[in-house]
């Protein structure tokens, strides 16, 4: 991979750590998101898939409470890989899609129940982190 340098000073994109095993248990072996958050609770892509299940199932809170989880554990590995609580997160790499459809998820969930201050700073949080992300995930 060729890391291109930030001409603006501003931080260099973060890039979380691609988790080979989850995916392919998700995709291969076709396992419900559970059981691979089950054995890889730091994957926030099956986080992320409980989020949308639940609130396409209108089970909103749990909705909230998977993408939060999600989130969470997304930015523990964000600042593991070196991101300082600024700067982009590509949509572009694989590994953090699941943390950023957790971001979206979660801002969707909170105005959902009405919590308009975490569902305006999870959206700004998307759009600063990936213009394309925000664009992507606002049409889902």
């Amino acid at each position: 991979m060729t890391t291109q340098k930030n001409l603006l000073g501003g931080p260099d994109p973060t890039h979380l750590p691609e988790n080979e095993e989850a995916y392919r248990l998700l995709v291969e072996n076709s396992l419900p998101p559970a059981e691979v958050v089950a054995k890889f609770p730091t994957f926030s892509l099956a986080w992320a898939m409980l989020a949308d299940d639940a609130f396409e199932a209108g089970r909103v809170v749990e909705s909230y409470a998977y993408a939060r989880t999600g989130y969470h554990r997304g930015l523990d590995s964000l600042r593991r890989s070196g991101w300082k609580g600024h700067g982009p997160i590509p949509w572009s790499h694989r590994a953090n899609r699941g943390f950023l459809r957790c971001l979206a998820a979660l801002a969707r969930a909170a105005e959902a129940i009405d919590e308009k201050d975490e569902a305006e700073r999870c959206t700004q949080f998307l759009q600063d982190s990936s213009a394309e992300a925000y664009e992507e995930l606002k049409r889902a």
